[in-house]
């Protein structure tokens, strides 16, 4: 079993720099390597290969000065950003992805690959390849970036498809480790989980997780967040000139601030999810039952998309699937027009005319009252002996 672990880097000035000049050099390849199949297709020839492509760039690389300076760094970027073209056209051949795009340098994420056989770990730093091309012991110290987390990957093992990114304000590598897949088998009863917007989650067994949107510190945050945002738009118009918008020191500070205070909001929504998610699946339940909400659909409602959008249900499933399978818990989905609001869990009667703004159930035949979130969930619990 493959577990992904991602750390943030604290690189120095120097190391920053030739950074972001490793992320060029892959834009710089991936970008050739569509105008190398486009032409290709342009003379009606075939497909070409990754393995061909690499073998007109290295040629390249040695006769024409224009490409001599990719030399100055890793030859596994240039080899990786030329498979990830190829591999982006064979999706959109295989109809999985739209047809591909150049990269811009204001508008892609700066990232790039290194060697899993080359890169090595320490319990405080991490040895990237060709930072530097000196072979001085003192300038080989710039080859060492250091970690934010010490001992979160650990050393000596083998690692998978290595990446470093950077999301605007930090630098992050993010490598894939073989780990021990667990043997114990759960045995506790399953749990039915019900999300929403009023409460995140509502498991079979009481426990109710709330909304993390509504405490105080998101809202204080998210009222910063609405102010940054009003002052980055009137620097906007005010600097304004013709058609076009000159982007000034202090409009680039206010920008950076509300890059930090989205990301905060971000790491905070996440982080609560991975709470949730870690103790339900501790639990040790024998199934885990979810539903598959139409989440798009759900978007298209003006006065709700904010509130779903705030919630991640996405990353929410995404989780729990991931620790689900991890722990040999049975991830279940259950159909997106199963009836678990609309259905009574004493009678089984379904009430079609169920609204939204009902929070409490009331079953007519029956006359059972109950909380509808918490009904929702004791029906999924019961979904695998109905499908």
């Amino acid at each position: 079993m493959i577990q992904t672990r991602k750390v943030m880097l604290c690189p120095n000035n120097k190391q920053q720099t030739k950074l972001f000049a490793c992320a060029g050099a892959a834009r710089f390849v991936y970008n050739w390597t569509l105008w190398y199949q486009q032409t290709n297709y342009a003379f009606g020839y075939s497909f070409a290969g990754d393995a061909e492509i690499r073998r007109v760039l290295t040629a390249l690389k040695k006769e024409n000065p224009r490409f001599q300076w990719l030399n100055d760094y890793s030859n596994n970027i240039a080899k990786q950003a030329v498979k990830d073209a190829c591999n982006a056209y064979l999706k959109f051949f295989k109809g999985l992805a739209k047809y591909p795009k150049f990269k811009k340098k204001r508008k892609s994420k700066p990232s790039f690959y290194a060697d899993p056989i080359k890169i090595k770990f320490t319990e405080t730093h991490v040895k990237l390849e060709k930072l530097t091309s000196s072979k001085k012991s003192n300038r080989q110290r710039l080859n060492w970036v250091k970690l934010a987390e010490p001992n979160r990957i650990p050393p000596d093992v083998k690692y998978v498809n290595p990446r470093i990114t950077f999301d605007g304000l930090n630098w992050w590598i993010s490598v894939g480790i073989e780990c021990e897949e667990s043997t114990e088998q759960p045995t506790n009863p399953g749990i039915g989980i019900d999300v929403g917007i009023k409460s995140l989650a509502v498991c079979s067994d009481g426990a109710v997780y709330k909304n993390i949107n509504k405490t105080a510190k998101v809202r204080k945050l998210k009222k910063r967040k609405r102010r940054l945002q009003r002052r980055v738009s009137k620097k906007y118009l005010k600097n304004k000139k013709g058609v076009c918008y000159c982007k000034t020191r202090n409009l680039i500070k206010s920008e950076r601030k509300l890059l930090k205070v989205n990301r905060r909001l971000t790491n905070i929504r996440h982080s609560y999810l991975h709470s949730v998610t870690s103790e339900i699946v501790s639990r040790k339940p024998r199934f885990v039952v979810l539903e598959d909400l139409n989440v798009a659909g759900m978007m298209k409602n003006k006065h709700l998309a904010k509130a779903v959008q705030e919630q991640c249900f996405h990353e929410f499933y995404r989780q729990m699937q991931y620790k689900c399978r991890w722990n040999n818990v049975r991830f279940i989905t259950a159909d997106r027009y199963y009836p678990s609001s609309k259905l009574c869990s004493c009678c089984g009667a379904v009430k079609k005319d169920l609204k939204l703004s009902e929070r409490v159930y009331h079953c007519l035949i029956c006359g059972n009252t109950i909380d509808r979130d918490f009904q929702a969930s004791v029906n999924l619990v019961r979904y695998p002996s109905i499908a």
